[in-house]
């Protein structure tokens, strides 16, 4: 798989994960697909893929490991975090670790495709001119106090001072947009 337009679909969503490489499939991409990090190390032709659309979380697997091994194997690879979970945190970290953009779900093809072949950063970018709401300051602090503690929900409950049963729960809540 030498293509130009191979892909890879690292999400542990089967339904997501499948109806995107329909999707791509569709859009002429040659699409390999992992449901998680030891499916992804199974797979041999890494290093023939151009790109990546990778999860935030993958059950027990953190997607930002992912982005570690995909680049690993192909370091000019363009990866695009897709993810529900988006934090400024782990957006962050995910550009630090080699992916070139984060998205987050639901998002559309076009929208998908967009922002995966976009090669710079654009001087066009609008700047928002809104603050961000109490509750999603909430989600963002905790979610940096959770990448302070490499993802262990003990130490960053300890941390925040918090029950870790409020803190899983906290986490578990789909964040709010602003």
């Amino acid at each position: 798989m030498t293509s130009k337009n191979s892909i890879i679909v690292v999400d542990d969503d089967i339904v997501f994960c499948d109806a995107l490489a329909r999707s791509l499939i569709k859009r002429n991409y040659e699409v390999v697909v992992a449901y998680n990090l030891s499916e992804l190390q199974a797979i041999s032709n890494l290093s023939d893929i151009k790109f990546g659309i990778v999860d935030l979380r993958l059950g027990e697997d953190s997607g930002l490991k992912v982005i570690k091994y995909l680049l690993d194997a192909h370091p000019d690879m363009n990866i695009l975090m897709l993810t529900a979970y988006a934090s400024i945190a782990t957006t962050v970290e995910a550009i630090k670790l080699g992916a070139k953009n984060y998205l987050t779900k639901p998002a559309s093809i076009e929208e998908i495709l967009e922002k995966l072949t976009v090669q710079a950063a654009s001087l066009e970018t609008p700047i928002e001119d809104s603050h961000l709401s109490v509750k999603r300051l909430e989600w963002e602090h905790l979610q940096k106090v959770l990448l302070e503690h490499n993802g262990n929900v003990s130490a960053a409950a300890r941390a925040l001072n918090m029950h870790r049963r409020t803190l899983q729960r906290k986490l578990q809540k789909k964040p709010v947009k602003r």
